[in-house]
């Protein structure tokens, strides 16, 4: 059953939270967006980070499932209890665009979230509230969700796929909400889901056991989901031996999933970034590396003696290293060998630093790595300047290194711990001085020749042409592949991890929660008669012994002081600058002492110091404390021992024990002082503004101790001109207020009530204090109150269960109503009274059940200063969170949540720079500046100390004068007015600083100025869009492609050798030198071969290396079917004698031998193909209509009909192994086609737009890419595509121009427009004139949106 939900949980909840630590009962459940938010669960509630600055941006708990019972009744409220969020998952929906169209939408900004019921809920970052809840078909099973995966089906639509309880997958669609596809893999245990990065539509899930399940998304309906098994053979004798245990001991059901039945076994897979078909699979003990289309393990490696346990698997997106989180937290990395699928373990770090951790050290639950920080460096080592590809360094900056090493790599890691810590790691490999000195100096002596060669020699022809570019390849080609191979400086690379940041919300479960209220008469802790003021800062004990003081202004966690050594049991306030705790521990249940632990605070110096140390242990543990408003008093209850008050001077002094059977014990404000104050001092007291001191402890419950005169004092009273008052009951149901002063203690002798108070049906269990109000509460929901001046009472019952703590509620000058208070029940649950108000029942706010949560403490905030401000309840929940919680006041009722009024900007140390987050009209209006180029002058703030940046442009920053003066020149497209209008737009979020960080924009000024690719891929890479921002990184290597086989148009015989094969198309390549905006072709190589490019390759060079580079993993693989696949491999690249080879040792008994022989007597004939041309071709189509084998394929090469065996590749949906084909075998318009058709595949089976576009532009086809552009409406992406076209294709132009031989200039004659993108074409203005239309309606939605506040 799925509800949509467009409510929002109360409003500034969302804001305002703080979230507990997470455990393993939240699975380690965590994310990283491509745009750099951190999602993680803990207990109930679903956190989101920057990952940049590490700062909260919000919390988001999830409500309580809506099948279960409703929650008005008491007897209910565990039922609706929220369950644990077990997996979070990032949607890949882009930043939509289609604006002319639609309305703006924030599907970009949508989580999914499962948890142990089974249910998913959409959560909406932007509307942080609950969208969409799908509850699993019987909730009474409760299948815990397990893991989440979002896998495309079409161009615009993903399913969400998800494993519930031990063994099934079902598979989502969330439009519908309706499960289209469900598999039962029972008696498996499914671990783990993940999304091919090369392929949207394809997932895999692993087992526990070593079941690999293979998942094809074809369409929308049931039919069009293709599954695959596979199986990976791996020693579960350990496993099995868990299993026994777990089903003796009860601890699995048909329900449970994996992580709940083994907590500690953990199976991890992931996709290789490098490798299309390579899977990374860690089993506890194990690290495999597995290829699904030989559907065999490629390499396998055991846990090296003395690791812990293997936790999850990371490889580098850009380079051929895997990272293997362990149990212990530690982190191994392991290498690849050059030329093998063999993996080699290089080092081990450390991800929880021995130094600075409590003990036992707190468990590492996830490790994730960044990908927007990875596609940040490739731009960063293409565009910039500097030798090892890194951006000028900063001195300031943790994320840059000065050094002398080269950087061969820098990853960013993200790290959670138990004990609620984020941890931000930055991983460097150093590469050794000379390997990586030689390196350079032969990439120097390859570029000197290739320059020389360019200008010594002249070419009168396009044969010599050639001739002279095959030459100067052969040259580099020698160069380059010393280090085109990724793992190149790896080999003795050094590794470093660095603690860069690290985020500290809760630390432990809360036990305790504390509000500062300080009286006037409390004074500041350096002395004076400056009164204390109210801060916004709340105290958290915790059940580690530390106390967390979160400042609520900031909505984090401003200070964590470890006090205790057990649970901290009880918190007060001291003024506003001192707090004291109690723990106290059992010595043996023998004797049954204890030993009392109490301690004061100071939050300045951050000292703890003892007070009453007692040499041995006592009969009775202290039962709660109760500190009066000026925190000069403290009332010290026991339990069954009398009640103690102190003194808490700086050394605390005890002035008398009270030996009454107290049930519950409150101060009040102290009375009027004496006018030693100014008049507003007075009348602040005469209408007070602080509250009564915060909540008990523990629930009242006592003896009756024995009696004695409570009147009695010592003459000898301290130096002190107030008095303070507290109220108590005691057991017997009678009431009563003693007055402190000094050392004095004494009856206040109040008014009475006339009718009798005395409970007949329940003890007293709470009360609040204010003068001249006294309110109690009992065991049996009846709340009382009288007044102590007049005598005026009254009662009513709250036919709930037993009343726990009551709060008066803040009061200022102007409130209607002083009796607001808050009552927190016994079953977790509270409300909010009036008390002024005729029938207080019937007026009150009934919250029964905080949103999924039990609420185990509450308190006012105290920090109101205007009657229309509203009340904010501090709520500690039994999930571990901190909340504030709003309750608004109109004159005839109190409502939860918020009315419209002006937002208070929350504080933040340092700028949220997540441009993501904008309004949409505003994140796209600044996605289209920096396309279009602004100065980096722009970025500096008047705020910081920008100046010595690299990035700084001399000159006024201030928005005055004409904006347009910041664009590094007139915008070639669209309307010159519009970048203004967008400038002053985004003006609010320039001067607060909070566009891009300093590393970014320093970054962005470094390729401002490096062409239109490089800033599109920029913009592409900050919004997280990270196939845009590798288009716009392949797009100028495609356009070159293009140009040269528009120049080398003559038909001419395809080469004999696959490396011969490909010198036509890289000849104009060499001769372009690298000048002006340019960048050397080697450093395009080198990241290529490094990383994420490779998901773009389209060059013959590239597809052939690559398709190489794979043949000796599979060399040592036995089997028919393996070497049937060898076989293919070999003919591909053009190896047709270790094909012939490989034919010829098939055994006589084998059922492929007269196949083998066949194919081996044709190729072995290949060189004389004229007899056996058509007899071959026959058979050939013969073997492939009846054969369902590559056979035909196979012949069809050997007599050289590579065109036809790329397009019967194609139809069996080959498509990686046609291009493989063609790269060796076909150029010019024969490739294009083989391109073109590859591109229509990948755009409308696969749905990558951006790869199908780099195809399309490779083979010629550039009306095909506009067209696709149109039709996802992407009208700002079409214009800006045709601009990067045009300046890459001026600027080869300009460098042929520049060249000395004859033929650069009838190339530039025959080469003035690129095909389908001359001005006049109707495509090309259709284009510009939609991008003008998106540019008003941006404009327009620019001026509506208010700008966002955080």
């Amino acid at each position: 059953m799925s509800i949509p939900m467009l409510r929002p949980l109360p409003n500034e909840s969302w804001d305002c939270m703080l979230p507990g630590p997470p455990s393993r009962n939240n699975f380690g459940s965590a994310d990283l967006s491509p745009s750099g938010l951190f999602a993680f669960a803990s207990g109930s509630s679903v956190s989101v980070i920057d990952s940049r600055s590490l700062q909260l941006v919000t919390t988001i708990p999830l409500p309580p499932p809506s099948s279960s019972p409703s929650a008005s009744s008491p007897s209910n409220s565990s039922n609706s209890l929220s369950p644990f969020v077990t997996s979070v998952r990032w949607t890949p929906q882009p930043l939509r665009r289609d604006l002319l169209s639609t309305e703006p939408s924030s599907s970009h900004l949508i989580l999914a979230a499962g948890d142990r019921h089974g249910r998913i809920s959409l959560l909406d970052l932007r509307l942080r509230s609950l969208v969409l809840s799908i509850d699993p078909p019987d909730p009474s099973s409760k299948p815990g969700i397990q893991d989440l995966c979002w896998v495309q089906a079409r161009p615009d639509v993903f399913l969400l796929a998800s494993l519930s309880g031990p063994s099934l997958l079902s598979l989502y669609n969330t439009s519908s909400s309706r499960c289209i596809f469900k598999y039962d893999s029972s008696p498996e245990y499914l671990s783990c889901i993940r999304r091919d990065p090369f392929d949207s539509r394809h997932l895999c899930i692993i087992g526990l056991k070593g079941f690999l399940l293979s998942i094809k998304v074809l369409g929308e309906s049931e039919d069009d989901i293709a599954v695959k098994e596979l199986q990976i053979r791996i020693d579960c004798t350990e496993l099995l031996k868990l299993e026994k245990d777990a089903a003796a001991g009860g601890g699995s059901s048909s329900s449970t999933p994996a992580s709940a039945v083994f907590p500690l076994y953990a199976v991890r897979l992931a996709f290789s970034p490098h490798w299309k078909h390579v899977i990374y699979v860690t089993f506890p003990r194990e690290l495999v590396v597995f290829d699904l289309k030989y559907e065999t393990t490629l390499f396998s490696a055991a846990l090296p003696r003395g690791c812990a346990k293997f936790l999850d698997v990371l490889p580098d997106p850009n380079h051929e290293l895997v990272y293997c989180a362990h149990l212990d937290g530690k982190l191994s990395i392991w290498r690849r060998k050059e030329g093998e699928q063999i993996h080699i373990m290089c080092t081990m770090e450390e991800l929880m630093p021995s130094i600075g951790t409590s003990v036992p050290s707190p468990s590492v639950l996830s490790v994730l790595i960044s990908q927007s920080e990875s596609t940040l460096q490739n731009i960063s080592k293409l565009y910039s300047d500097s030798s090892n590809g890194a951006s000028d360094v900063d001195f300031d900056n943790p994320f840059d290194f000065c050094d002398d090493t080269p950087l061969v790599s820098k990853t960013h890691l993200i790290s959670i711990s138990d004990d609620g810590k984020l941890w931000s790691w930055i991983l460097t490999a150093e590469g050794a001085g000379d390997m990586q000195k030689n390196a350079i100096n032969s990439r120097k002596i390859a570029d000197v020749s290739e320059e020389s060669s360019n200008t010594n020699t002249k070419v009168s022809s396009n044969d010599e042409l050639n001739a002279e570019g095959s030459r100067q390849l052969d040259n580099t080609r020698g160069s380059r592949n010393q280090q085109s191979n990724s793992t190149f400086g790896l080999a003795d690379a050094t590794f470093k991890i660095c603690l860069v940041g690290q985020l500290q919300p809760l630390s432990s479960t809360v036990t305790m929660l504390a509000v500062p209220s300080p009286s006037l008469t409390a004074t500041l802790a350096r002395g004076g008669n400056n009164p204390a003021v109210a801060v916004p800062l709340v105290a958290l004990g915790t059940q580690s012994g530390t106390i967390d003081v979160i400042d609520v202004s900031a909505n984090a966690v401003a200070a964590s002081f470890s006090v205790h050594n057990s649970t901290v049991r009880g918190l007060r306030w001291l003024g506003n600058s001192r707090l004291v705790s109690f723990s106290y521990t059992q010595v043996s249940e023998k004797t049954g002492g204890y030993i009392n632990r109490l301690v004061v605070t100071c939050l300045r110096s951050g000292l703890n110091r003892t007070f009453r140390t007692l040499q041995k242990p006592e009969r009775a543990p202290i039962r709660a404390l109760r500190a009066s408003s000026s925190g000069r008093y403290l009332l010290i209850l026991f339990r069954d021992a009398p009640v103690e008050v102190w003194a808490m001077t700086k050394n605390p002094i005890m002035l008398r024990s009270l030996a009454l059977p107290f049930t519950v014990l409150e101060w009040t404000l102290p009375t009027v002082p004496r006018p030693v104050q100014n008049g507003p001092s007075l009348q602040s007291v005469s209408s007070p503004k602080a509250n009564i001191a915060a909540a008990p402890e523990e629930g009242a419950s006592s003896t009756a101790a024995s009696l004695s005169d409570s009147k009695a004092g010592s003459s000898d009273g301290l130096q002190d001109d107030t008095s303070e008052s507290f109220t108590f009951a005691l057991v017997n149901g009678a009431l009563g207020v003693f007055e402190v002063h000094g050392r004095r203690i004494r009856d206040f002798r109040p008014k009475w009530p006339s009718s009798s108070f005395v409970s007949s049906d329940g003890l007293i269990t709470a009360m609040a204090y204010r003068l001249p109000h006294v309110v109690m509460g009992d065991r049996s929901g009846n709340i009382r109150w009288w007044d102590v001046t007049t005598g005026h009472s009254s009662s009513f019952n709250t036919h709930r269960e037993g009343i726990r703590r009551i709060k008066f509620s803040p009061v200022v000058a102007g409130d209607r109503s002083r009796g607001r208070i808050a009552v927190l029940f016994y079953d977790n649950t509270f409300s909010v009274f009036d008390l002024d108000s005729p029938e207080p029942l019937a007026n009150s706010l009934l919250q029964p059940q905080f949103p999924g949560t039990l609420v185990l403490e509450l308190d006012w905030l105290p920090l109101r200063t205007d009657k229309n401000d509203p009340l904010v309840l501090c709520i500690a929940g039994a999930d571990s969170s901190f909340r504030l919680f709003e309750v608004n006041i109109n004159d005839k009722k109190m409502l939860p949540g918020s009315q419209p009024r002006n937002v208070k900007e929350r504080f933040r140390p340092m700028p949220l720079c997540c441009p993501v987050l904008l309004p949409i009209p505003h994140a796209l209006a600044l996605r289209m500046v920096l396309q279009l180029g602004v100065k980096p002058s722009w970025f500096n703030t008047l705020g910081t100390t920008i100046d010595k940046r690299p990035h700084f442009i001399p000159g006024s920053t201030s928005s005055s004068g004409d904006l347009r003066s910041y664009m590094i020149e007139l915008p070639p497209v669209g309307d010159s007015v519009v970048p203004e209008l967008l400038l002053k737009v985004l003006e609010p979020y320039r001067k607060e600083g909070c566009i891009l960080d300093d590393e970014r924009a320093r970054l962005y000024a470094t390729v401002v100025n490096k062409g239109c690719a490089a800033r599109f891929a920029f913009a592409a890479a900050t919004f997280g869009e990270v196939s845009e921002a590798l288009f716009w990184l392949q797009l100028p290597r495609a356009i070159n492609h293009l140009m040269n086989k528009l120049v080398n148009k003559s038909p001419k015989k395809a080469p004999k050798s696959a490396q011969n094969s490909e010198l036509d198309d890289t000849s104009l390549l060499s001769r372009i030198s690298s000048k002006g905006k340019s960048t050397s072709e080697t450093r395009w190589r080198d990241a290529l071969s490094q990383g994420q490019l490779r998901l773009m390759a389209f060059e013959q060079e590239d597809l052939w290396e690559s398709a190489n580079e794979r043949i000796p993993w599979h060399e040592k693989l036995e089997g028919e079917e393996a070497i049937q696949n060898r076989i293919h491999e070999l003919v591909s690249v053009g190896n047709l004698e270790g094909a012939v080879s490989l034919l010829l040792s098939t055994s006589p008994e084998s059922p492929y031998f007269y196949p083998n022989a066949l194919r081996a007597v044709a190729l072995s004939s290949a060189v004389s193909r004229s007899l056996l041309e058509l007899a071959v071709k026959v058979v050939a189509a013969n073997m492939v209509r009846t054969d369902r084998s590559l056979s035909g394929i196979h012949l069809l090469c050997a007599v050289g009909r590579y065109q036809e065996a790329c397009s019967q590749l194609q139809d069996a949906g080959c498509w990686t192994d046609a291009a493989t084909l063609a790269a060796a075998h076909l150029k010019g318009s024969d490739y294009a086609r083989v391109l073109q058709r590859w591109a229509e595949h990948v755009l409308y089976a696969e749905h990558n737009i951006w790869r199908a576009l780099i195809l399309f532009v490779a083979a010629g086809a550039i009306q095909e890419a506009l067209a696709a552009l149109r039709e996802a409406q992407q009208p700002d992406t079409a214009s800006m595509f045709i601009l990067a076209c045009r300046e890459i294709h001026a600027e080869i132009l300009t460098n042929l121009e520049g060249s000395d031989d004859e033929s650069g200039s009838s190339i530039k004659d025959t080469l003035l427009d690129l095909p389908g993108l001359n001005p006049e074409n109707e495509d090309v203005i259709a284009v510009g004139e939609y991008f003008g239309q998106y540019q008003r309606k941006l404009v327009h939605l620019c001026m509506d949106s208010q700008p966002f506040s955080d």
